[in-house]
């Protein structure tokens, strides 16, 4: 009669030998993201928003949002209402990756709960530029202010691109295609067709404009007001124009 061996695998040890630790690489990252701001009667304004998408159905596509809840209800409806709000959006296929003017402890108990909420913005301090030596301590009234920081883009800027620059202003010496973005703390300067979006004054505010030789954009923004292609008609299409500014609306004038 033959004998049943049972076999127990034994780990390989190696002496004086240890794994290996893992290293965890963590960066920081600046990424832009859209902010919408939901009124109620919700009903009204997400009418509003679905006129909108479906003029241009690619503004908020592959784009991270931030949803400001503070026109919200107060009291005991508002929770609900905001979180209503957040649900509706989604449902949109709207890419919330966090939100603002509620109180956290709110988003507790809810699908929401993971949700960031963004704290209100911090002053943010700026050092000054190293004095030369010898020069005197006392600022000089008549001084001119410092000039405003640029980059120059020597190149046509592709479908897919993204240019970022929050310090100054955007030159662009050529298109900006259609499916790409601009996006300046100050003013945009493009010396070509503009076919994608522009997006300014994220620093200096309702003082930046956007010039282009050519306005065929998706979207142009100054200090958080927009206009799109469908706003502005086929008198202002293919022209030379400024954006700029003027209180609380976004006007669009001819240069040529």
């Amino acid at each position: 009669m033959g004998k049943d061996w049972q076999v127990h695998a034994v780990p390989s040890i190696v002496a004086n030998e240890t794994p290996a630790p893992q290293t965890i690489v963590i960066r920081g990252r600046s990424v832009l993201a859209l902010v919408i701001a939901p009124q109620w009667p919700l009903d009204t304004w997400l009418a509003a928003l679905d006129a909108q998408t479906e003029r241009s159905a690619n503004l908020f596509e592959q784009r991270p949002v931030v949803v400001n809840l503070g026109a919200a209800p107060q009291g005991e409806r508002g929770p609900a209402a905001a979180l209503e709000a957040l649900v509706a959006l989604s449902a949109r296929g709207i890419k919330v990756i966090g939100v603002e003017g509620i109180d956290p402890l709110l988003m507790g108990q809810t699908r929401w709960s993971r949700l960031p909420v963004i704290p209100p913005g911090r002053e943010t301090i700026r050092e000054e530029a190293p004095r030369e030596e010898g020069a005197g301590m006392a600022p000089v009234a008549s001084a001119p202010a410092a000039p405003v920081a640029s980059l120059l883009i020597e190149r046509p800027v592709r479908s897919g691109q993204s240019i970022v620059f929050d310090q100054g202003d955007i030159i662009v010496i050529g298109a900006v295609s259609s499916g790409a973005e601009v996006v300046a703390g100050g003013s945009i300067h493009v010396y070509g067709p503009l076919r994608g979006r522009a997006i300014a004054g994220l620093t200096v505010g309702a003082a930046a404009r956007i010039f282009c030789r050519k306005l065929e954009a998706e979207m142009v923004a100054v200090d958080g007001r927009y206009r799109t292609a469908e706003h502005w008609g086929p008198d202002l299409h293919g022209r030379a124009v400024q954006v700029r500014r003027d209180k609380d609306v976004l006007r669009i004038s001819v240069l040529d």
